[in-house]
């Protein structure tokens, strides 16, 4: 199991600076990634540009993986990407990973333009995947699809981590299409709309990876992301909590550091102390893999 931070990147954290000298925390404090959600508008908060802000976490550490959980690539072009993908994996020395999604809510997609149709945007992310990788080969590319079209690019240099840049795909049980999606590549972050309590979410986690692994193409070994909230002072709870996740398949746990761990929402005051003696405190010990 390994563990990472996972947190906005907007209010306290809508600075660069900020997050670099969180993730330099975490670090020190044996988590092995720091990942930052990917918004771009819907708050009415300071907020971040994701990739200014892992560039400077990239320069500010030395050994954690880094990435977003998640990034709506069909609101992004795919060529982008990969100029912005590649040169990450470059400055970190090989330790980015790529959580994608279609995205969701009205204020980046509707209010600003963006396809609205959740099959479309699917059919779109499904190519700007294909796009990336081919990209990433650093070999002359071309591609024709329904929403993205390539001609004869060739992008060097190639990424640090062969074959690629991890991918891993996000998305909402019981929802099919995600989780079809993500069976193709290297990793799963599952989220829960309708579970109820711990119980109906194993439950549900368990569903979910039964069917991921009856869609997998093959036997290679794939990541498994959950998310969730442990206290930092209760070691036995804590590691419970994610032991149950770790015998049902789990290989990451990413502690949820926002305002909400504390019975506060995102226009509230943050108690921006106490997120980050949680970063301090460490991760859970359940077995750590390196």
């Amino acid at each position: 199991m390994k563990y990472g931070i996972y947190l906005p990147n907007f209010g306290p954290y809508g600075d660069a600076r900020v997050l670099a000298g969180l993730a330099q925390d975490a670090e020190k404090a044996g988590w092995d990634g720091f990942f930052l959600w990917d918004h771009i508008a819907g708050w009415k908060l300071p907020i971040v540009d994701v990739w200014v802000a892992l560039a400077a976490i990239a320069m500010h550490t030395k050994r954690i993986r880094i990435g977003t959980t998640v990034t709506p690539l069909p609101r992004r072009r795919p060529w982008k990407v990969a100029r912005e993908t590649v040169s990450l994996d470059h400055l970190s020395g090989g330790r980015l990973i790529l959580s994608v999604g279609i995205g969701l809510g009205e204020d980046e997609w509707d209010h600003l333009g963006e396809e609205t149709d959740p099959k479309r945007r699917g059919a779109m992310l499904d190519e700007a995947l294909d796009i990336l990788v081919g990209l990433w080969t650093g070999e002359l590319f071309s591609y024709a699809g329904q929403h993205y079209t390539v001609q004869d690019a060739h992008f060097l240099p190639r990424p640090v981590q062969q074959p690629r840049i991890p991918i891993w795909v996000g998305g909402f049980w019981p929802n099919k299409a995600p989780f079809r999606r993500a069976a193709k590549w290297d990793g799963v972050f599952p989220l829960f709309l309708e579970a109820e309590g711990e119980g109906q979410e194993l439950a549900q986690l368990e569903e979910a990876l039964s069917y991921i692994n009856a869609q997998r193409p093959s036997e290679q070994p794939q990541d498994i992301v959950c998310m969730g909230i442990t206290p930092g002072d209760e070691a036995e709870q804590a590691t419970d909590m994610v032991r149950k996740r770790a015998d049902l398949g789990a290989t990451w746990w990413l502690e949820l550091i926002a305002p909400f761990r504390f019975g506060k929402g995102f226009e509230d005051e943050w108690p921006v102390k106490a997120l980050r003696e949680r970063i301090l405190q460490g991760p859970p010990q359940v077995g750590r893999t390196s």
